[in-house]
C-alpha cells in the first residue's frame, strides 16, 4: 500500500514538539502539502483555532498532535491540575477535530483526522488521574466523531502511545529501556497511513502503539 499524500492539503497541529517533527518530516516525505499551525495560535482558544482552520484551502487530513502530560497521587491532584490536563489534550482536540472537519468538507472529497490519545486512556496507571481522564475523553471524542461522519467518506482515528523515546523521556528515565519505545518516526508511520488515501476501512479505532514498553 502507499501512503502518497501527493497533491492532498493536510494540516498538523502540534508539529513543533519532539513526536511532532518525526510526524511532520513523515508526512513531507510522503508528498503532502502540510500546513503546521505556528507556535503563536493557541489550539485550546476557540477563535485562534477557528482563524487558523479558516485561512487553509480544503484539507484532505488534519493530525492533532498537541498535548501535555502531568502525574500526580490522586489526592493531591489539584481542580486546577485536572482542568490544565482537559484544556491542554481534550479542549485542543474537540476544537481542532471541529474546525477539520470544516475544512475537509470544504475540500469536499472526503479525508481523514489522526488524533493522539494515550495507553492509560484505556488501561490507566496510578497517579495519572488528571492525564488519564483527559485522554480517555480525547478517546471518546474520536469514536464518536468517527460514527458522526462515516457517512462522509471521513475516517477518523486515534493512536494509543505508551512512552515515546524523545529527549525529555529519556532524560526522565535515563535507567530505562529506551529501545523499546516507539520513536516518533515510527508513530508518524502509522499516523500517516491512518491518514493516507490507503486507509479505507479503518475508522472509529483506538489504535496501541505500545513498542516494547
Amino acid at each position: 500500500m502507499t501512503t502518497s499524500f501527493a497533491g492532498r492539503h493536510v494540516a498538523v497541529t502540534g508539529g513543533h514538539g519532539a513526536l511532532g517533527v518525526g510526524v511532520v518530516e513523515v508526512l513531507a516525505r510522503s508528498g503532502a502539502t502540510l500546513h503546521v499551525s505556528p507556535l503563536e495560535v493557541r489550539i485550546d482558544d476557540e477563535a485562534q483555532t477557528a482563524a487558523w482552520y479558516a485561512s487553509l484551502p480544503g484539507l484532505w487530513a488534519s493530525v492533532h498532535l498537541v498535548g501535555g502530560f502531568a502525574m500526580k497521587a490522586f489526592g493531591d491532584t489539584t481542580l486546577a491540575e485536572l482542568e490544565q490536563q482537559w484544556r491542554i489534550n481534550t479542549v485542543t482536540c474537540f476544537l481542532a477535530c471541529r474546525e477539520a472537519l470544516r475544512a475537509i468538507r470544504r475540500g469536499g472529497a472526503g479525508g481523514r483526522i489522526v488524533n493522539v490519545a494515550s495507553r492509560p486512556a484505556v488501561s490507566p496507571a496510578a497517579n495519572m488521574a488528571a492525564y488519564a481522564s483527559s485522554k480517555a475523553a480525547v478517546a471518546s471524542l474520536t469514536q464518536t466523531l468517527a460514527a458522526e461522519v462515516v457517512g462522509e467518506n471521513i475516517l477518523v482515528n486515534a493512536i494509543l502511545p505508551s512512552i515515546i523515546d524523545t529527549p525529555a523521556n529519556r532524560a526522565a528515565m535515563p535507567k530505562a529501556d529506551h529501545a523499546s519505545w516507539p520513536t516518533p518516526a515510527q508513530l508518524g508511520e502509522e499516523i500517516a497511513f491512518l491518514a493516507s488515501p490507503a486507509n479505507t476501512l479503518t475508522t472509529g479505532a483506538l489504535v496501541p502503539v505500545y513498542g516494547r514498553a
